[in-house]
């Protein structure tokens, strides 16, 4: 099957509303999630030489953090199926000079190379594959003999209560709400960390481990609406509804991440997975 009949309405959303946005915020989201990139890079050896794979890449932040600690010959590619978000990370690595350079593609469907890469990361950008096993085991076969996966995902909704915290407040100002299903692509997709292991384990990664970390997440408070109205579920909700309405949402919505404010800063805590194999 082609990328686009495989994941067609997430290829949809991030080259259309949910990338745009990824785009425009960009800089908060990568103040919000810097924490990640230290767990994650670390899977590469400080000078290492050979070739990273970002998969999920989005605008750039993990692909960039691992890149710098790449030594002489060392790259890393970051595969992402949202073009507006690619061409911001290839402005970013062009800026920086940094080892580093991305593809358009789908990790569950694209063509790779066997063998072709000797680490694998991501941050938040494999929850989202119509078949997972099929996109895991496309990825074991990219990946060279011995190669660490090292990856990032949300745990339940229910410990992860920033997510979720404003559609609660606003829900009775809009039409419906996104409900929980964790057999469908989205943010917490990986909630069940027994199904994540299995999906590994069936796709031929070894030594698999899907181990809780905590990971303390801020932003500037300034930037608070930018997240309720472009980020979050609340906006792709609050879409169609008048201006009025939209308002009293908003305001529930601010009502209901009061708690997370901290004078100056919106602080929480992510509760995810910290997801490693070898191939």
């Amino acid at each position: 099957m082609t990328e686009a009949a495989v994941n067609e309405e997430q290829i949809e959303l991030w080259n259309g509303l949910g990338g745009s946005a990824w785009v425009d915020a960009q800089e908060t989201l990568d103040r919000m999630f810097a924490g990640f990139e230290p767990i994650l890079a670390e899977a590469v050896p400080e000078g290492h030489s050979g070739r990273v794979l970002d998969v999920g890449c989005g605008t750039g932040a993990t692909a960039l953090a691992v890149a710098r600690r790449l030594g002489p010959g060392g790259a890393c590619v970051g595969l992402d199926v949202s073009e507006p978000m690619l061409a911001l990370a290839q402005r970013r690595a062009a800026e920086t000079g940094l080892p580093a350079r991305f593809q358009h593609g789908d990790a569950q469907t694209h063509a790779f190379e066997a063998d072709a890469f000797d680490a694998i990361v991501s941050r938040f950008g494999v929850m989202f594959f119509s078949d997972s096993v099929a996109a895991f085991a496309n990825l074991r076969r990219a990946a060279k003999p011995g190669a660490p996966l090292r990856m990032a995902a949300w745990r339940h909704p229910k410990e992860n209560g920033f997510m979720t915290a404003a559609v609660r407040a606003a829900a009775p100002h809009l039409p419906g709400r996104p409900s929980f299903d964790p057999d469908a692509p989205g943010q917490f997709a990986f909630a069940d960390g027994d199904k994540v292991r299995a999906i590994l384990r069936d796709a031929g990664w070894d030594r698999v481990s899907v181990e809780p970390i905590d990971v303390a997440c801020r932003f500037s408070a300034v930037d608070l609406d930018l997240y309720l109205t472009r980020l979050g579920p609340l906006g792709r909700l609050a879409e169609d509804l008048d201006e009025d309405t939209k308002q009293r949402a908003l305001a529930a919505a601010r009502e209901g991440l009061a708690p997370y404010v901290e004078g100056d800063a919106v602080r929480y805590t992510a509760a995810c997975w910290l997801m490693e194999a070898r191939a």
